[in-house]
C-alpha cells in the first residue's frame, strides 16, 4: 500500500486560540498525511505567512505545526491563519484558525462627580467595563467588599450598570464600586468609587416634620413606570437575533414610584413547553438551548398602582451553516466520471464556494461543470487527482469540507496476509478476510480446497471489502480457502485456513430453584467445550448482571468454586437471576436461573378499627410482603387487660389475602388486636397491636359445662362443673346458682348460689339419683335456662355376695368359673365388676396340704363368668367370687373346691453323659422338678450331628420303669458327635426334653468328659453329683454368657476312691451329726435370705459350674420350636421376676373350641394382662412363691480323641 500515491489529508488542526499573557508559548497545530509526504504553507488574514519571519516562531520538520514564544510584544501575531498541505497530487486546506492576543483590561482613570438626587428619583450608576476575553462577571460592592443589596427596586443590568427605580435616603453612600472580573485572564479590575447623595424634598410651607416631609415628597414623586431598558428612544418594540442552540436573554428595567413589578408574556409564535425562566427579580427572561420554536414576539410589562409600561421584543432565531451533504472523495479509475455534491443550510442562507487544491476554481479554465451545489467531471485522467474543498459561509460562521479525488490505474493489492489461520465454533459465523485495494475495482471470488468453482451457496456471503462470511458453520467447513482478486491491470490471490471447533454448552442446575430463607442452596454449572480450547476456557458467575468475585464473600457465606456456587444462610437479598458464563477464545455462552427465596410474610401493618358495635368490630390491616409464597390466611389474636393481661389468644382466622374481618366480641372486655400472616413457609411476626376497644358488660350468654358428681362419702354428694372462662363472664359479680332435687320425688328445687365451682351436700341417701342445674349469674342478670344433669349421691361397698359358683375344668392349668351376679340395689353404687380369688389347698400327687396363698383376677363389667389360667396341674384349689364398685369389694361367696387333672411333667433336672466308649455311652438324668402327675416312664432320643447344622435321623428308646434314672446306649459309631434328649412322661404325655451333646471315642483312646450346670446367683454352694470315684476334675465358676477364658473361680479336685467309703458308714445316724447339719441348714437359710434381699436391690450375675469347658449348642432341639410356644413364661436371671403362667399346657391339650375364648374372659390380676394367645402376662396378686433358675438349654460334653 505504501507504493500507492495519496493526496494530502489534514488530520489535526487547532481551533480558535487565545494567547494568554501568563502562558510561555502558544501552539498552532496543523498535521497532514499523504504520499509523497506533504509540505506545509500558512496564510495569515488571507496573505502568505512565512514561519521564518520572526525568531520567536519555532517550526517542525514534516509538520505544519509551529509554536510562538511569549516574548516581547506579540499583538502583531493576532489574526486568522490557514494551513495548506501539498504534494505532487494536490493541496489540502485547513479551516481558519483565529489567534486572539488580548490586552490587559483596565478602567480609565477619571474623576466621577457625585450625584445629588431627591428622595424618589430614579438613578443609573454606569459601570462601562473594559473589553476583555469573555466571560465577564460584574459585581457592585462597597469599599469593604460588601455586595450592594439588590431587589426589585435596585438591580444591575446585563451591561453592568446599577439601576435605582427610585432612591431612598439610605441609598446615600460614597463608595459605590464596580468590579469587572475576567476569569480566563485571571484578572479583576475596579472602577473608581462613586458617590450618591439622596436629599429630602422641602416645600415652601413645610412645617419641619421629617415624616411629614417624606410623605409629602413621596406623594409628589409618585409616578407610573417608565422603561429604562430598552430606552424610550427604541420605541414600543425592538428586534432581537439569537443563535440556535444559544441562550436568549431579554431585559426590561423600569423606574417609577412605587417600585414597578415586571412580568413577561409571549404574544405570538408557539408557546414554550415550560414556563420561561426569569432572573434578576423578573427583569431578565432567559431561554437556554434556543430552538426555532422559541421565535416570536415577547412582551414585558412594568406596572405599579400609578400605571404600566410595555415593550415588545421580536425574536428571530438564526443559525450558522451546517452540512446537509458533504462532498465525498475516493479512488477513481481512469475513464470514469466524477460528481461531487455540497449542500448546507443556515440562517441566513449560506453561500457556497468551491476550491481546488485550496484555490478558488475559475469556471473559465475548469474543464468540468461547476454550480453552487455540484461539481462534475467526465472521463477522469491521472492528472485530475486533486483535493476539492467546499466552503459554506454566512454571517454567523464558515464551515469547510474536503474531498480527495485520487485517479489511479493499478493492479489489485491484497492487504491481508497470506496463509492466515482462522477458527470458529459450530453454529457461529466465520469471517475470512481479503482486504483489497485496486483501481479499477477488482473482481473477487473465493474457492475451497482444490476446487476452482467459486463458493456460491446461501451460507456463503461475500462482503464489499472482500471478506467471506460463512454462516452457521459446520465441522465440514474446516479446510483451506483461496481469495482471488483481478482487474484489467492484473490479479492476485491469497490462502486462508479455517478450523471449526465444537461449540461450548452449558446446563445450570437446579432450574429456577426455590429455597427457604436461612437454608442453603448449591448451584452447579455443567459445561462441555472443545478440548482444543481448554487453555482459554473460563467460567464465571453473575448475579443480576454483576459478576461475582471468585473468592469467598461475606465471611464465607457465598462460596464460588469454579463451576459451583454455594450460598449458605440464604437471605432475601440473594434472590435474583444467576448467570453462568462460559467463554473461550472463540465463543461465549450463558445459562441462567431465577433463584426465588421463600420466607414467612412480613408482619401486617396499619391496623384500623371500624364499624364499632357492642358485640363486634371490624378490623382492617395492610398485608406485609409475602416473600414469594402467597398468604394462605391471617390469624387474628387478641389480648385483654382485665383477666389475663399480656396473654395473646387466637380469636379467628381470615382466609387467603383478605385484609379485613368482622370480629365477634365478648362483653365486658378491653380488647386490643394483632394479626399474624401465614404462608406455606410459616407464620410472620405479629403486627403491632391495634388501639384498645372496650365492650360494655352484659348478662352471661352461657352456663357452666361438664356438670358432674364426683366420688364422695356414702352420705355425701359433691357437685362440680367447669367454671366459665374470664371472657365468658360478660360482666362483674359472676356467681353460680345451683339447683337440685331427688329424681322421681315430687319436691321443690333446692337452690344455693356459690362463687366457686363446686358444692357439697351432706346427709344424702346412699347412691340416689338427683336432678342438678347450674346457672351463671352476674350483676347484669342471669344466663340462659340451664339443662338438667343426673347425678348420684355417694356410693358404699356392695352388701351381697354372688351365688351359684361353679367351675368348668378346661385343662390341667385352665378353668372357667361361673357365678350369679348380685341384685342392682345391693351394689350400692356403679358396678365395676367381679373379683375371683383362688388358692391351692393340696397336691394330688403326694396329698400334702399347702399354706393358702391367695391369687385373684378382676373381671370388669356386669358378667357371670371368667377364665383362671396358670394353675398347677393335679392339685386341689378353692375359689370365691365377690362384686366391687368404686368404694371397694363386697363380701366373698362361699368357697367352691375343684381339682385340676394331671398334666405333662417338666423337663428332667439334668442330663449327664458317663462312661463314654467308642460305641456306647451311659446317660444319667434327674427327676423333673414338678411331675404334674404320676410318672409313667421316660423317652430317650439321640441323633448324629455335625458342625454344619446337619442332623441325622432321630432314634427313640422308651424307658417304662419310672424309677430308672440312667441308661446305657449301645451300637453308636466311634468318633461321632451325638445329641441326646431325655423327657419325662405321665398319662397326659411327655414334657420338655433336656439335651446334651457328646462325642464318642476313637479306637484305643481314653475318655475325658465335661459337664455344665446352671447355678442360681443367690447360691453359696452347689453339689456336683455322679462323679467317678478316684478321678481328677477341674472345676470352674464362670458367668452365664462366658465369652473368654476368665473364670470367677477355678480349682483342681480329686474324688476319693471306693476304699474310703467305709470310714463314713453309720455317721449319718449319730445325734451330734444330725444337730450339726440342722445348725448348718439354719445358717445357710439366713445367708440365702440376706443374699436374696441384696439381689433384689441389684443382682450381680448368674453363672454356671463348668467342669472343663462349656460349648455353645449349635444344633437346636428338633422339637424345640413346638415346645417353645408352650413354655409357661419367661424368667430373667438378672431380674428374678416372678414366674409367669401360661394358658397352654405342655401337651397343648386345649381343644380348638375351648381356646377360642376371647381375652375378655380372663380377668385382671396385679397387672392384669394376657397375650393374644391367652398366655398370662404378669404375676398373680398376693403370690409369695419365687422361681429358681432352671437351665432349659443343653449342656455339652466333649471328649478329645487320642491316637
Amino acid at each position: 500500500m505504501c507504493s500507492v500515491v495519496q493526496l494530502p489529508t489534514i488530520t489535526e488542526q487547532s481551533r480558535t486560540q487565545v494567547a494568554y499573557p501568563f502562558d510561555e508559548d502558544f501552539t498552532i497545530k496543523c498535521e497532514a498525511r499523504g504520499n509523497p509526504q506533504p509540505i506545509f504553507n500558512w496564510t495569515k488574514d488571507g496573505k502568505p505567512f512565512d514561519l521564518l519571519s520572526d525568531p520567536r516562531i519555532v517550526a517542525f520538520n514534516n509538520s505544519g505545526t509551529f509554536v510562538i514564544q511569549n516574548r516581547g510584544i506579540i499583538t502583531n501575531f493576532q489574526g486568522k491563519y490557514r494551513c495548506f498541505a501539498s504534494n505532487m497530487l494536490g493541496t489540502a486546506m485547513s479551516e481558519e484558525i483565529e489567534l486572539i492576543v488580548p490586552s490587559v483590561p483596565k478602567f480609565p482613570k477619571e474623576k466621577i462627580e457625585p450625584l445629588d438626587v431627591e428622595h424618589g428619583d430614579s438613578v443609573i450608576l454606569h459601570c462601562n467595563p473594559p473589553k476583555g476575553i469573555p466571560p465577564l462577571h460584574i459585581y457592585w460592592m462597597n469599599i469593604d467588599l460588601q455586595h450592594i443589596p439588590q431587589d426589585e427596586r435596585v438591580s444591575m443590568s446585563l451591561k453592568g450598570d446599577l439601576y435605582f427605580a427610585n432612591v431612598e435616603e439610605n441609598d446615600s453612600r460614597s463608595d459605590y464600586c464596580c468590579f469587572a472580573a475576567f476569569p480566563r485572564l485571571r484578572t479583576i479590575v475596579q472602577k473608581m468609587p462613586m458617590t450618591l447623595k439622596v436629599s429630602r424634598f422641602k416645600h415652601a410651607n413645610d412645617s419641619g416634620s421629617p415624616n411629614a416631609a417624606v410623605t409629602k415628597a413621596n406623594f409628589i414623586k409618585e409616578r407610573k413606570p417608565k422603561l429604562l431598558i430598552p430606552p424610550e428612544s427604541a420605541g414600543s418594540s425592538s428586534s432581537v437575533t439569537v443563535i440556535k442552540g444559544g441562550v436568549l436573554l431579554l431585559e426590561c428595567i423600569a423606574e417609577g414610584l412605587p417600585t414597578p413589578h415586571l412580568s413577561w408574556v409571549k404574544v405570538t409564535g408557539n408557546l414554550p413547553k415550560d414556563e420561561p425562566e426569569t432572573e434578576n427579580f423578573g427583569k431578565i427572561l432567559k431561554i437556554d438551548q434556543v430552538t426555532a420554536a422559541d421565535e416570536g414576539t415577547y412582551q414585558c410589562t412594568a406596572s405599579n398602582p400609578m400605571g404600566r409600561a410595555k415593550h415588545e421584543f421580536h425574536v428571530h432565531v438564526e443559525e450558522p451553516p451546517r452540512w446537509i451533504k458533504e462532498p465525498e472523495g475516493g479512488v477513481y479509475s481512469v475513464g470514469t466520471n466524477l460528481v461531487l455534491l455540497c449542500e448546507a443550510i443556515g440562517n441566513p442562507e449560506p453561500t457556497i464556494q468551491w476550491k481546488l487544491n485550496g484555490m478558488p476554481i475559475d469556471s473559465r479554465t475548469f474543464r468540468g461543470r461547476i454550480s453552487a451545489r455540484e461539481i462534475s467531471l467526465t472521463n477522469l485522467q491521472l492528472q485530475d487527482s486533486a483535493v476539492y474543498q467546499c466552503e459554506a459561509s454566512n454571517k454567523h460562521g464558515t464551515i469547510l469540507a474536503s474531498a480527495n479525488v485520487n485517479v489511479l490505474n493499478i493492479a489489485p493489492l491484497i492487504l491481508t496476509s497470506d496463509g492466515e489461520n482462522y477458527a470458529t465454533v459450530v453454529g457461529y459465523s466465520a469471517f475470512l478476510h481479503c482486504e483489497i485495494f485496486a483501481s479499477p475495482a477488482a473482481d473477487i471470488r473465493w474457492t475451497k480446497d482444490d476446487s476452482i468453482e467459486p463458493l456460491s451457496t446461501l451460507r456463503y456471503e461475500l462482503n464489499k471489502n472482500g471478506t467471506l462470511e460463512i454462516k452457521e458453520t459446520k465441522k465440514e467447513d474446516s479446510g483451506s480457502y483461496a481469495c482471488w482478486a483481478a482487474n484489467s491491470v492484473g490479479k492476485r490471490a491469497i490462502t486462508a485456513n479455517l478450523d471449526v471447533r465444537d461449540a461450548t454448552k452449558l446446563v445450570v442446575t437446579p432450574k429456577n430453584p426455590r429455597v427457604l430463607k436461612s437454608h442453603s442452596i448449591l448451584l452447579k454449572c455443567q459445561s462441555e467445550y472443545d478440548s482444543h480450547l481448554k487453555h482459554s476456557f473460563k467460567l464465571s458467575w453473575r448475579k443480576d448482571g454483576d459478576e461475582l468475585p471468585v473468592n469467598s464473600t461475606e465471611d464465607g457465606r457465598i462460596i464460588l468454586d469454579r463451576d459451583t456456587l454455594f450460598i449458605s444462610s440464604v437471605t432475601l437479598e440473594d434472590q435474583g437471576v444467576y448467570t453462568c458464563v462460559a467463554s473461550t477464545s472463540l465463543d461465549s455462552v450463558t445459562a441462567e436461573l431465577q433463584l426465588v427465596v421463600l420466607d414467612v410474610p412480613d408482619p401486617p401493618e396499619d391496623l384500623q378499627l371500624s364499624e364499632n358495635q357492642n358485640r363486634s368490630v371490624r378490623l382492617s390491616w395492610k398485608a406485609g410482603a409475602s416473600h414469594n409464597s402467597p398468604i394462605n390466611e391471617s390469624i387474628i389474636e387478641f389480648e385483654e387487660n382485665r383477666w389475663e393481661p399480656g396473654r395473646w389468644q387466637e380469636l379467628t382466622r381470615a382466609p387467603g389475602n383478605d385484609t379485613t374481618a368482622l370480629l365477634s366480641l365478648a362483653p365486658y372486655t378491653n380488647y386490643q388486636f394483632r394479626v399474624v400472616s401465614v404462608n406455606a413457609v410459616g407464620r410472620s411476626q405479629p403486627s403491632k397491636p391495634s388501639l384498645r376497644y372496650a365492650t360494655p358488660p352484659a348478662a352471661p350468654d352461657k352456663n357452666p359445662e361438664n356438670i358432674r358428681v364426683e366420688a364422695s362419702e356414702p352420705n355425701e354428694m359433691v357437685m362440680k362443673w367447669e367454671p366459665l372462662k374470664p371472657v365468658e363472664r360478660n360482666g362483674p359479680g359472676l356467681e353460680y346458682k345451683v339447683s337440685w332435687r331427688q329424681r322421681g320425688v315430687e319436691a321443690d328445687w333446692n337452690e344455693e348460689t356459690v362463687k366457686k365451682h363446686s358444692l357439697t351436700l351432706r346427709n344424702t341417701p346412699t347412691f340416689v339419683p338427683y336432678e342438678i342445674k347450674v346457672q351463671a349469674v352476674n350483676n347484669l342478670g342471669s344466663g340462659p335456662e340451664p339443662n338438667v344433669t343426673i347425678g348420684y349421691s355417694g356410693e358404699d361397698v356392695p352388701d351381697a355376695a354372688p351365688s351359684g359358683i361353679s367351675v368348668d375344668i378346661i385343662n390341667s392349668t385352665l378353668v372357667r368359673v361361673f357365678w350369679f351376679g348380685i341384685p342392682r340395689d345391693r351394689v350400692r353404687g356403679h358396678l365395676r365388676g367381679y373379683k375371683v380369688s383362688w388358692w391351692k389347698t393340696k397336691s394330688m400327687l403326694d396329698g400334702k396340704r399347702h399354706h393358702p396363698e391367695k391369687h385373684f383376677l378382676t373381671f370388669v363389667g356386669d358378667r357371670n363368668y371368667g377364665m383362671i389360667p396358670g394353675l398347677e396341674p393335679f392339685s386341689e384349689f378353692r375359689v370365691t367370687v365377690s362384686a366391687y364398685n368404686a368404694k371397694g369389694d363386697g363380701p366373698e361367696s362361699s368357697p367352691v373346691v375343684f381339682e385340676t387333672p394331671e398334666g405333662v411333667p417338666e423337663q428332667p433336672h439334668f442330663l449327664r453323659i458317663l462312661n463314654v466308649d467308642k460305641d456306647s455311652v451311659t446317660l444319667s438324668w434327674g427327676l423333673p422338678k414338678k411331675a404334674n402327675g404320676h410318672l409313667t416312664g421316660y423317652i430317650l432320643q439321640y441323633q448324629i450331628i455335625n458342625e454344619t447344622h446337619e442332623i441325622g435321623p432321630l432314634n427313640n428308646v422308651s424307658v417304662t420303669n419310672r424309677s430308672t434314672l440312667s441308661w446305657r446306649l449301645s451300637g453308636l459309631s466311634s468318633s461321632t458327635k451325638y445329641k441326646f434328649y431325655v423327657k419325662a412322661c405321665t398319662v397326659k404325655g411327655c414334657g420338655k426334653p433336656v439335651t446334651e451333646e457328646g462325642l464318642t471315642m476313637a479306637e484305643g483312646s481314653k475318655g475325658i468328659g465335661k459337664i455344665s450346670e446352671a447355678v442360681n446367683p443367690t447360691q453359696k454352694f452347689h453339689p456336683i453329683e455322679a462323679l467317678e470315684p478316684g478321678t481328677e476334675y477341674t472345676v470352674r465358676l464362670v458367668t452365664k454368657n462366658w465369652v473368654d477364658n476368665n473364670s470367677i473361680f477355678e480349682d483342681v479336685i480329686e474324688t476319693r476312691g471306693r476304699a474310703y467309703a467305709g470310714i463314713y458308714d453309720g455317721i449319718s445316724t449319730q445325734g451330734w451329726f444330725i444337730g450339726l447339719m440342722c445348725a448348718i441348714a439354719l445358717l445357710t437359710l439366713l445367708l440365702l435370705t440376706i443374699c436374696f434381699v441384696r439381689r433384689n436391690k441389684g443382682g450381680k450375675y448368674s453363672g454356671k459350674w463348668i467342669y472343663l469347658k462349656e460349648k455353645e449348642d449349635l444344633h437346636p432341639d428338633p422339637e424345640a420350636q413346638s415346645i417353645k410356644d408352650e413354655i409357661f413364661g419367661e424368667y430373667s436371671d438378672s431380674d428374678e421376676k416372678p414366674l409367669k403362667g401360661s394358658l397352654q399346657s405342655i401337651n397343648g391339650d386345649i381343644k380348638a373350641t375351648e381356646s377360642a375364648d376371647s381375652l375378655v374372659d380372663y380377668g385382671e390380676g396385679e397387672h392384669g394382662m394376657f397375650n393374644e394367645d391367652g398366655s398370662f402376662i404378669g404375676a398373680y396378686s398376693g403370690s409369695k412363691e419365687k422361681g429358681s433358675v432352671e437351665s432349659t438349654g443343653s449342656s455339652t460334653a466333649t471328649f478329645p480323641l487320642h491316637a
